[in-house]
């Protein structure tokens, strides 16, 4: 169905311009590429990245390209999307205003550990990918998809959505920008939006998931959520 070449051609094609365009999101803004915050974030955000990609064409070729594919089919999805994409690109933006007019100062501790917890979200986001080849970036039923209830899975029913959560709501600190946490703060109940939607389509169309759900009573924080 695809070469490893063709993977990494269509892989490249995605994280390059991705790249770019979080550079200009944070350094326009910002006037200046003296935005130390900024290359912190995008070390952390983007060389693991870089690194999954990796392992995923030589390891798990078949669920990279499944991540590859963002087109959502369902509607609630969609939106869900759409908004968030809103979201990040304004955290983005007002961290950038943030440091051309010093609007906050974030303690070097707090960029700093929260620099860890972004990485620790993209080491939990990798765990997934390596327990559940199923994990496709769009909500679908996938051919002989089968309940995964084992790993993380046995702890919380979205992993997932804990590593973004991690990743992301921390986002704005790295960048030096508590300002930047307002938009951020409507992202978990997006997350809860898309979770409720998929449970939905999965408990319709996936075997076992209806058992699984009363198995794993949590979606994303153990005894909490």
């Amino acid at each position: 169905m695809y070469s490893k070449q063709h993977l990494i051609s269509k892989a490249s094609a995605r994280f390059i311009p991705g790249i770019m365009i979080v550079s200009a999101l944070l350094f326009i803004p910002a006037g200046s590429l003296r935005f130390w915050n900024a290359w912190i974030f995008m070390g952390v955000l983007f060389i693991p990245m870089l690194f999954v990609i990796f392992y995923l064409i030589i390891r798990d070729p078949e669920l990279l390209f499944k991540r590859m594919n963002t087109k959502e089919k369902e509607n609630t999805q969609k939106k869900v999307v759409l908004l968030t994409s809103i979201i990040f690109l304004s955290a983005f933006i007002i961290s950038g205003l943030d440091f051309r007019f010093q609007w906050s100062k974030v303690p070097l501790l707090v960029v700093i550990l929260s620099s860890i917890f972004v990485l620790s979200g993209y080491i939990l986001f990798f765990i997934v990918m390596r327990q559940n080849s199923y994990a496709s970036r769009v909500v679908e039923i996938q051919e002989k998809q089968k309940v995964i209830d084992s790993g993380l899975y046995g702890i919380v029913r979205h992993p997932m959505y804990s590593a973004a959560i991690l990743m992301f709501m921390f986002m704005p600190l790295v960048l030096g920008s508590f300002f930047a946490l307002i938009p951020l703060v409507i992202f978990p109940f997006q997350m809860g939006k898309r979770m409720k939607n998929e449970e939905l389509i999965l408990e319709k169309g996936l075997d076992g998931y209806i058992d699984y759900k009363k198995k794993v009573r949590y979606k994303i924080i153990p005894f909490l959520w």
